[in-house]
Protein backbone atom coordinates (compact mmCIF):
# COMPACT_ATOMS: atom_id res chain seq x y z
CA UNK A 1 0.00 0.00 0.00
CA UNK A 2 3.01 2.52 1.13
CA UNK A 3 4.28 1.94 -2.52
CA UNK A 4 1.18 3.03 -3.92
CA UNK A 5 0.31 5.83 -2.04
CA UNK A 6 3.86 7.45 -2.48
CA UNK A 7 3.79 6.35 -6.71
CA UNK A 8 0.12 7.80 -7.28
CA UNK A 9 0.64 11.98 -7.07
CA UNK A 10 -3.02 13.52 -6.50
CA UNK A 11 -5.55 13.20 -8.97
CA UNK A 12 -4.86 16.45 -11.24
CA UNK A 13 -8.32 17.75 -10.97
CA UNK A 14 -7.33 18.52 -7.20
CA UNK A 15 -5.09 21.46 -8.53
CA UNK A 16 -8.52 22.92 -8.85
CA UNK A 17 -8.03 23.64 -4.75
CA UNK A 18 -4.71 24.17 -4.85
CA UNK A 19 -3.72 23.86 -1.02
CA UNK A 20 -5.84 20.71 -0.59
CA UNK A 21 -2.90 19.55 -3.49
CA UNK A 22 -0.20 20.87 -0.92
CA UNK A 23 -1.99 18.64 1.62
CA UNK A 24 -2.08 15.50 -0.50
CA UNK A 25 1.26 15.71 -1.13
CA UNK A 26 1.98 16.52 2.56
CA UNK A 27 0.49 12.32 3.27
CA UNK A 28 2.92 10.94 0.05
CA UNK A 29 6.06 12.82 2.01
CA UNK A 30 5.29 11.25 5.30
CA UNK A 31 4.71 7.91 3.29
CA UNK A 32 8.11 8.99 1.71
CA UNK A 33 9.61 9.22 5.54
CA UNK A 34 7.74 6.00 6.89
CA UNK A 35 9.24 4.11 3.78
CA UNK A 36 12.82 5.21 4.74
CA UNK A 37 12.95 4.89 8.07
CA UNK A 38 12.08 0.89 6.76
CA UNK A 39 15.16 1.24 4.27
CA UNK A 40 17.59 2.73 7.36
CA UNK A 41 16.20 0.24 9.64
CA UNK A 42 17.16 -2.67 7.27
CA UNK A 43 13.54 -3.50 7.68
CA UNK A 44 12.80 -3.35 3.67
CA UNK A 45 15.45 -3.80 1.37
CA UNK A 46 13.04 -4.45 -1.27
CA UNK A 47 14.51 -2.97 -4.68
CA UNK A 48 11.48 -1.86 -5.44
CA UNK A 49 10.41 0.01 -2.25
CA UNK A 50 13.98 2.02 -2.32
CA UNK A 51 13.17 2.51 -6.50
CA UNK A 52 10.02 4.29 -5.35
CA UNK A 53 11.92 6.51 -2.85
CA UNK A 54 14.91 7.59 -5.34
CA UNK A 55 12.39 8.48 -7.97
CA UNK A 56 9.54 10.40 -5.51
CA UNK A 57 12.93 12.21 -5.02
CA UNK A 58 14.02 12.66 -7.63
CA UNK A 59 10.90 13.60 -9.76
CA UNK A 60 8.32 14.14 -7.28
CA UNK A 61 10.13 16.04 -4.02
CA UNK A 62 11.68 19.03 -6.16
CA UNK A 63 8.06 20.42 -7.80
CA UNK A 64 6.64 20.26 -4.66
CA UNK A 65 9.39 22.21 -2.64
CA UNK A 66 8.94 24.89 -5.91
CA UNK A 67 5.17 25.03 -5.15
CA UNK A 68 5.94 26.40 -1.93
CA UNK A 69 8.98 28.31 -2.33
CA UNK A 70 8.06 30.31 -5.58
CA UNK A 71 4.36 30.28 -5.51
CA UNK A 72 2.85 29.59 -1.79
CA UNK A 73 4.86 31.53 0.34
CA UNK A 74 5.22 34.48 -1.56
CA UNK A 75 1.99 34.63 -1.81
CA UNK A 76 1.45 34.00 2.10
CA UNK A 77 3.59 37.02 2.87
CA UNK A 78 1.89 39.33 0.26
CA UNK A 79 -1.46 38.55 2.50
CA UNK A 80 -0.36 37.74 6.16
CA UNK A 81 -1.03 40.29 8.62
CA UNK A 82 1.72 41.39 10.94
CA UNK A 83 0.48 39.72 13.73
CA UNK A 84 0.48 36.50 11.90
CA UNK A 85 3.91 36.48 12.24
CA UNK A 86 4.51 34.32 9.61
CA UNK A 87 7.66 35.78 7.83
CA UNK A 88 9.96 33.65 10.77
CA UNK A 89 8.11 30.43 10.17
CA UNK A 90 8.77 30.93 6.13
CA UNK A 91 12.33 32.03 6.46
CA UNK A 92 12.49 28.65 8.49
CA UNK A 93 11.10 26.53 6.24
CA UNK A 94 12.89 27.72 3.12
CA UNK A 95 16.10 27.06 4.88
CA UNK A 96 14.78 24.25 5.51
CA UNK A 97 13.74 23.45 2.12
CA UNK A 98 17.56 23.94 0.45
CA UNK A 99 19.23 21.68 3.45
CA UNK A 100 15.73 18.98 2.20
CA UNK A 101 17.51 19.67 -1.19
CA UNK A 102 21.05 18.51 -0.57
CA UNK A 103 20.26 15.46 1.33
CA UNK A 104 17.81 14.43 -1.33
CA UNK A 105 20.29 14.55 -3.17
CA UNK A 106 22.37 12.46 -1.13
CA UNK A 107 20.36 10.13 -0.44
CA UNK A 108 19.28 9.39 -4.08
CA UNK A 109 23.13 8.79 -4.54
CA UNK A 110 23.53 6.60 -1.75
CA UNK A 111 20.93 4.09 -2.14
CA UNK A 112 22.08 3.87 -5.65
CA UNK A 113 25.07 2.55 -4.74
CA UNK A 114 23.09 0.45 -2.31
CA UNK A 115 21.26 -0.85 -5.89
CA UNK A 116 24.52 -1.09 -7.51
CA UNK A 117 25.88 -3.32 -4.91
CA UNK A 118 27.77 -1.47 -2.44
CA UNK A 119 28.20 -1.32 0.95
CA UNK A 120 24.92 0.09 3.13
CA UNK A 121 27.07 2.41 5.35
CA UNK A 122 26.24 3.53 8.53
CA UNK A 123 26.38 7.40 7.56
CA UNK A 124 23.87 6.47 5.09
CA UNK A 125 21.44 5.05 7.91
CA UNK A 126 22.09 8.16 10.26
CA UNK A 127 21.36 10.25 6.67
CA UNK A 128 18.15 8.70 6.49
CA UNK A 129 16.96 8.88 9.91
CA UNK A 130 17.98 12.78 9.80
CA UNK A 131 16.29 13.13 6.55
CA UNK A 132 12.85 11.21 7.79
CA UNK A 133 12.81 13.19 11.40
CA UNK A 134 13.36 16.80 9.99
CA UNK A 135 10.77 16.18 6.92
CA UNK A 136 8.15 15.10 9.68
CA UNK A 137 9.17 18.26 11.31
CA UNK A 138 8.69 20.73 8.38
CA UNK A 139 5.15 18.87 7.68
CA UNK A 140 4.15 19.47 11.27
CA UNK A 141 4.24 23.25 10.89
CA UNK A 142 3.13 23.69 6.98
CA UNK A 143 -0.02 21.12 8.26
CA UNK A 144 -0.38 22.71 11.23
CA UNK A 145 0.32 26.67 10.42
CA UNK A 146 1.24 27.47 6.78
CA UNK A 147 -2.00 25.77 5.28
CA UNK A 148 -4.17 26.78 7.73
CA UNK A 149 -3.05 30.64 7.65
CA UNK A 150 -3.27 30.24 3.77
CA UNK A 151 -6.45 29.26 3.99
CA UNK A 152 -7.97 31.89 5.76
CA UNK A 153 -6.29 34.83 4.32
CA UNK A 154 -5.39 34.57 -0.23
CA UNK A 155 -7.87 35.47 -1.66
CA UNK A 156 -9.91 33.00 -4.49
CA UNK A 157 -7.51 34.67 -7.19
CA UNK A 158 -4.68 33.75 -5.17
CA UNK A 159 -5.48 30.15 -4.95
CA UNK A 160 -6.75 30.57 -8.67
CA UNK A 161 -3.32 31.43 -9.76
CA UNK A 162 -1.54 29.50 -7.20
CA UNK A 163 -3.22 26.24 -8.80
CA UNK A 164 -2.40 27.26 -12.39
CA UNK A 165 1.43 27.75 -11.78
CA UNK A 166 1.53 24.12 -10.37
CA UNK A 167 -0.38 22.71 -12.98
CA UNK A 168 1.88 24.00 -15.47
CA UNK A 169 4.77 22.78 -13.51
CA UNK A 170 2.79 19.20 -14.12
CA UNK A 171 2.31 19.68 -17.57
CA UNK A 172 -1.48 20.30 -17.10
CA UNK A 173 -3.76 21.99 -18.78
CA UNK A 174 -5.60 24.10 -15.69
CA UNK A 175 -8.41 25.25 -17.81
CA UNK A 176 -9.51 21.62 -18.24
CA UNK A 177 -10.04 21.00 -14.53
CA UNK A 178 -13.29 20.59 -13.23
CA UNK A 179 -14.33 23.92 -11.09
CA UNK A 180 -11.39 25.77 -12.09
CA UNK A 181 -12.51 29.45 -13.12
Amino acid sequence: MALVTLAAAPPAEQLASPLDYIFAEHFRQRTLCWMIDRIADDRERDAECIAAVMRFLSEDFGPHVIDEEEDLFPLLRRRAEPEDRINVVLGDLSQEHAADKLDADAIAEGLSQVVAGKHFTKALRGLLHRFAANERRHLIVENAIVLPLARIRLTVDDLRNLGRRMAARRGIDYRGLPHAV
